[in-house]
This record gives structure tokens, sequence and C-alpha cells, in this order.
């Protein structure tokens, strides 16, 4: 909730360039405006009405102030509280497909390509505050690391622990990643269902075939943004492992069946894209995050707190207390 204080009406405020005016005509008025009477003696007056006299202008004073406050009020100082609650009107149910195979591995991209895909993603997750997102991995085989969720605590936690695992069967199986998604979103009840699918190869392992999955994300209504991973000619990537575990790593020509990509993307209405390197590779999101658009309604409360009413008192109180003043202490001689 935000506090403003504000004047409705400032323009009131000019008049205020009547009191110096004002003040100024009493001043060079101020001996016409008393009645005089000459004596021969003041013999029989209080000695304190030369006091009095000089103090007479303290009714001016109090007028000018009174009206100086009367001004104020008419500019109508007020308190606005304006409080916002936001709505979700259009929800997108998103699905990220991450190859995990070894040659996600290869050092093309910083520090890996893996690793940095990580990065860019938890960026885009962070971007996407009302959206369900889930996490799905594969590699020769596929599965569901985490299924769509709000809580984007989880999902980032999730995605942190992505990472090259020799359990998972070795290859490269484009239709099963993209069927797994597929299988996480079929029955979601989101306006708009969306696959982000990276891979650095080609299809060549498990039993559901890429157009198949395909097929099935076009059934559902799913869109699937398509993303080829690697740099142009050669890579560093692995080539074999030593005992210890350790990766062997040798320049390996860079395959990507990017016809495949690019007809998967066009048959379910996503695009294709080539991540090449880093600063590619963020462009890609940052496109992906302007073309799906959650659709969120803001509401706005404005509460006002007129000030006015203390101001008008203390006019009224101000010019009772001069016409007191006026009709008792500094009472005119008539």
């Amino acid at each position: 909730m935000l506090s403003n204080f504000e004047f409705q009406n400032p323009e009131f405020f000019w008049l205020l360039l009547a009191l110096p005016i004002a003040a100024l005509w009493y001043f060079l008025k101020r001996n016409k405006l008393t009645a005089q009477v000459k004596l021969s003696s003041l013999k029989g007056f209080k000695t304190g009405s030369g006091l009095l006299a000089k103090l007479r202008p303290v009714l001016f004073i109090l007028r000018l102030l009174a009206l100086a406050c009367l001004i104020t009020a008419l500019a109508r100082p007020r308190n606005v509280d304006v409080s916002t609650r936001s709505k979700t009107t259009r929800g997108i149910d998103i699905v990220i497909a991450i190859d995990v195979s070894a040659s996600m591995l290869a050092r093309d991209l910083r520090p890996n390509r893996l690793d940095a895909l990580k990065d860019v993603a938890a960026e885009f997750i962070r971007q996407r505050p009302n959206d369900r997102i889930g996490l799905v991995e594969y590699a020769g085989e596929s599965y569901t690391r985490t299924p769509i969720t709000s809580d984007k605590a989880i999902v980032l936690s999730s995605l942190e622990d992505v990472q090259y695992n020799s359990i998972i069967e070795g290859g490269t199986a484009i239709g099963m990643g993209l069927a797994t998604s597929v299988n996480r979103l079929k029955d979601s009840k989101a306006i708009s269902k969306v696959i982000i699918l990276m891979t650095d190869g080609v299809n060549n392992a498990g039993f559901i075939e890429p157009a198949i999955a395909s097929e099935l994300a076009q059934e559902y209504g799913i869109k699937v943004y398509t993303i080829g991973l690697g740099t142009n000619g050669t890579a560093l990537s692995p080539t074999n492992i030593r005992s210890d575990g350790s990766f062997i790593y040798g320049r390996i020509p860079v395959e990507i069946d990017e016809e495949l990509l690019k007809t998967i993307a066009d048959e379910t209405g996503g695009l294709y894209f080539r991540a090449t390197d880093n600063e590619k590779l963020e462009q890609i999101y940052a496109e992906i995050n302007k073309l799906e658009k959650t659709d969120v309604e803001e509401f706005k409360y404005t509460n006002y707190e007129e000030k006015y009413r203390p101001l008008v008192i203390l006019a009224g109180l101000l010019l009772l207390f001069e016409l007191l003043l006026r009709f008792t202490v500094f009472r005119s001689f008539v």
C-alpha cells in the first residue's frame, strides 16, 4: 500500500498572494482605520491603553491567519492510500525438457553446455512468477524430474541438481523427452501450454519417434520451442572415461538435427532457435520470455482521507478569537 499527501485543488494557493498585499495596505492605512480624539489631558485613562494600541495589529494578523487557513482548506489537503491486487487471468504451464547426455558436457559454451543452460533457465524461471513450471530430463530415456508447480523454489532447487549421470541410458531420445513433457501437460487446465526442448544432438535412442511425440503435442494444444545447443564446426567434448570416472576430451564435430527440431516447432506453433554461445542462449530465452506473456489483471483501490476540516475549524476559532478581542480588550472608544 502506498500513502501520499496531496492537494486536490492547488490552484487556490494563488489566493495567498493577496495576503501580503492586504498586509501592506493595512500598514499604510493603519492610522486612518482608527478613530482619533484630541484631548487636552490623558488623566483618567489607564496607563496600559498605549500598550494596547500598539498590540492592535494582532487583530489583523489573526484575520490573515484565518484567511490563510481557509485558502489552504479550499486547496483540499488529503491523504491518498493506494492498494493494488493482482489476478492472473491467463496462466501458462511450461515444461523445460533438458538433454543430459554426455555430449552436454562439451565446452563450446562456458563452462559447458549443461551448466550454461542451467544458469539461463534459472533466470527464465525467476522471471515467470505467475506460471507453473516443470522439468524433464532425457538422454537415451526420459523421466520427470519436477512436475509442473507454482513453487519456484522447488523448481530452481531441482534445476540446480540436474547433471550428467551414467545411470540414465546413453544416447539422445528426443522423441522420449518430448513425449514425457507432453504427458506432464496433457491434463493441464492452463489456457497456454508450452514445452521448451533443448538438445545438442540427433535422435538416436528411445522407442517413441519424435514425429509421434510432435503429433501428441498438437493434439493437446501444446506449443513446442526447440533449441539446438552447440557451436558450428567442432567442440571440445567427452570422448572417453578414465578409470577414475573423469572424462577424456577431444575435438568432435557438432551434429544437431536442425531439420527435425524445426519441424517439431513448426507443427506445434513454436519456433526453433540455435544457440552457438552463452550470449545467444540468453537472447533465446529472453525472446521466449517475451513471446509467452502471462496476462495479469491489476485492481487498484484508492482511499481518500480529507484533511481540510481541521483547517476550517482553526480558521473559525481564529476569527472568533479576533472578534472576542475586538469587542473586549481592544474595544474602540466612541
